[in-house]
């Protein structure tokens, strides 16, 4: 049975308005099951760089340590609810076992390939699937044991030049759509993996199903695509556990708008 973390963590963005994402995991908490939920209370503060290319990154590693805590707690897979796409670098950190048999699968408008050096923003979420599949100039260490060639990048479109050099050589799957429903299922397959990890920042989605993110991307995925291709995939390997990030609405009348494309998503990997 899933449990499921809300992390309200915002200073991973680059975002001028960072702090509607505390908002939009609010929004998403108060329809998840109360006895299998738990709201962590993640630093107020903004943090300090400490000297690193990673703004912010004192807040960032005490809220790391309180998800990694919340992982581990239970045996059971958890969907973590963010915030920003950092969340998921201490979540799949604190997987139980070696990882070295896990699929990362990562919906997001944009591949978050930054490093410290090439983030002109210097904020982590941009750096958060790079963090997972290591870099010797990130402050925060990621876990140990994953490949590139076992992660799936899908429906990004929105890139940096150096991210696209990354890509090019990294090995890491790319599914732009989803027309067809098997492609992710197959693609994870393909990669040998034993169970998988499934990050979703839901600006993946089209604009006209969802308004609620910081920085838009024309020419998303739909809802449904990503739900049919997520209850295919799981008929194929088990779910170590998931992220959804990224929920940032302006007003609680746009989160209640917004809500039924994110609970689609929470049913399809829970």
């Amino acid at each position: 049975m899933t449990r499921f973390l809300v992390v309200p963590q915002w200073q991973g963005s680059p975002a001028p308005r960072a702090m509607l994402l505390t908002d939009g995991a609010a929004a998403i908490a108060g329809d998840l099951p109360r006895a299998r939920t738990t709201v962590l209370e993640v630093p107020l503060e903004a943090g300090d760089a400490e000297g690193t290319g990673v703004h912010r990154l004192s807040s960032l590693r005490r809220t790391r340590e309180l998800i990694e805590e919340a992982v581990a707690a239970h045996a059971e897979p958890t969907l973590v609810v963010g915030g920003d796409c950092g969340v998921s670098v201490a979540a799949v950190t604190a997987l139980p076992g070696e990882l070295d048999d896990v699929a990362i699968v990562w919906f997001d408008a944009h591949p978050d390939l930054h490093t410290p050096e090439s983030s002109e923003s210097g904020a982590y979420a941009g750096m958060a699937l790079r963090a997972l599949l290591g870099h010797p100039s990130f402050p925060i260490e990621g876990p140990q044991g994953l490949h590139a060639d076992r992660t799936v990048l899908v429906g990004a479109r929105s890139e940096d030049d150096a991210e696209t050099a990354f890509l090019a050589e990294s090995g890491i799957a790319r599914i732009d759509a989803l027309d067809d429903a098997t492609a992710l299922a197959e693609a994870v397959a393909a990669t040998g993996a034993r169970r998988v990890y499934v990050h979703i920042d839901v600006d993946v989605l089209d604009p006209s199903e969802l308004a609620g993110v910081s920085s838009s991307v024309p020419f998303g995925l739909r809802t449904a695509e990503i739900v049919d291709a997520v209850r295919i995939l799981r008929e194929r390997l088990p779910l170590a556990g998931a992220t959804i990030a990224g929920f940032a609405p302006r007003s609680p009348g746009d989160a209640v708008a917004d809500l039924g494309a994110i609970l689609r998503l929470v049913g399809a990997l829970a």
